[in-house]
């Protein structure tokens, strides 16, 4: 298994080449852009650095088997055949998914029962419903990969946030949108809508540099191929940098501000951040260097009447044009009527999937 394999990141649709942009960043070879996601070729650490490293990806799959079947019982020869010790525990429960597409294989349920009896035959590993490690089986045109769900929990779940809002903003997607922008940690975010402080600690987290997976565990841990001692080391290589600026939070509800508070201080980001209970129309601009306006508004069909929410958007434009020239402003809303209500010179990008809806990132050039 020391040779490298292909590793693929995933991304909501419409974000992979913001996402291939991330991989490219920081440093991993030749990343392509797939539907979904993007592809790459790496070994064990490189998966292990990309669950750490990557703030865009929701999942980090290695594909680490592929072979061409025609029927069932060749499916059930070529699993057998494979090294499942070299990458599973015998003591470590597994769950076995699988898909078929465009195949003479077609029942899935029946290609998920054959690789799962390899495993248990070959390496003598339990099966189990909930267990953390995923072998995910994918027949497309009657060839076969086999990949590792090596992230386990979601990667948006950076494991420090325990208090959310009611219609919360991936951390991932948080940090796709500030890319969007041009956001690269060296300047202030500021966002008047903040809910649980996405935005905000994601923002102050890129600045001071820090891991997004650095507080929690991940599926690979349970790997036979795991090193415990040259994961450490890679986390131990994450050098704080102190941010220049700071990162501002407003909200209206008070709630909502003492969960950022509490986020903020998990995630360890505290002194670079502000949280204050204020309305849009009460927003003052902050001291120092122009930046970054970032929200994430009520849309309507997600939270309340639209109706109210014109006077909302029209007071957010307002107070953006009359006391933020210099800044840049991003905007997340699933309609261009509602940005076009706020007055700025918005243009738009790709519609992303959130929460059922499709949104898109209204962005504007520098405030004059």
């Amino acid at each position: 298994m020391s040779d490298p394999f292909e590793v693929f990141l995933m991304a909501p649709p419409g974000f992979e080449t913001v996402l291939a942009d991330e991989v490219r960043e920081k440093g991993f070879a030749d990343p392509k852009t797939v539907p979904g996601g993007v592809t790459m070729q790496g070994d064990w650490p490189d998966v292990w650095r990309a669950n750490l490293q990557l703030r865009g990806a929701g999942r980090v799959l290695a594909r680490f088997a592929e072979f061409r079947t025609m029927h069932l019982a060749q499916l059930d020869k070529r699993s057998r055949k494979l090294d499942w010790a070299s990458i599973l525990r015998k003591d470590v429960p597994v769950r076995v998914e699988a898909t078929c597409r465009k195949s003479r294989i077609y029942h899935a349920k029946a290609a998920q029962q054959r690789v799962e009896r390899a495993i248990t035959e070959e390496l003598g590993a339990p099966l189990a419903s909930d267990a953390a490690l995923t072998v995910r089986v994918r027949i497309e045109d009657d060839m076969c990969t086999l990949s590792l769900d090596t992230s386990g929990e979601p990667l948006h779940k950076r494991g420090h946030k325990a208090a959310v809002g009611k219609a919360p903003m991936r951390e991932s997607m948080a940090a796709m949108f500030l890319r969007q922008c041009g956001y690269t940690g060296t300047e202030p975010v500021l966002d008047p809508m903040c809910g649980s402080g996405t935005f905000v600690i994601e923002a102050a987290e890129i600045a001071a540099g820090l891991y997004p997976g650095r507080t929690r565990r991940f599926a690979f841990e349970d790997l036979a191929n795991f090193d415990r001692v040259a994961w450490d080391a890679m986390k131990a290589g994450n050098t704080l940098v102190q941010p220049a600026n700071r990162f501002y939070g407003s909200d209206r509800d008070a709630g909502a501000i003492q969960s950022c508070i509490a986020n903020a201080d998990r995630a360890g980001v505290a002194e670079w951040t502000e949280f204050t209970h204020a309305a849009v129309s009460d927003l003052q601009r902050p001291e120092g260097p122009p930046g970054l306006v970032i929200v994430n508004p009520p849309y309507g069909t997600r939270i309340g009447n639209k109706k109210l929410l014109y006077a909302i958007y029209g007071a957010f434009g307002q107070t953006m044009k009359e006391r933020f020239s210099g800044w840049r402003v991003g905007m997340i809303t699933t309609e261009a009527g509602l940005a076009k209500t706020t007055g700025l010179p918005f243009t738009s990008g790709p519609p992303i999937p959130h929460g059922g809806l499709k949104v898109r990132l209204f962005q504007t050039p520098r405030l004059r």
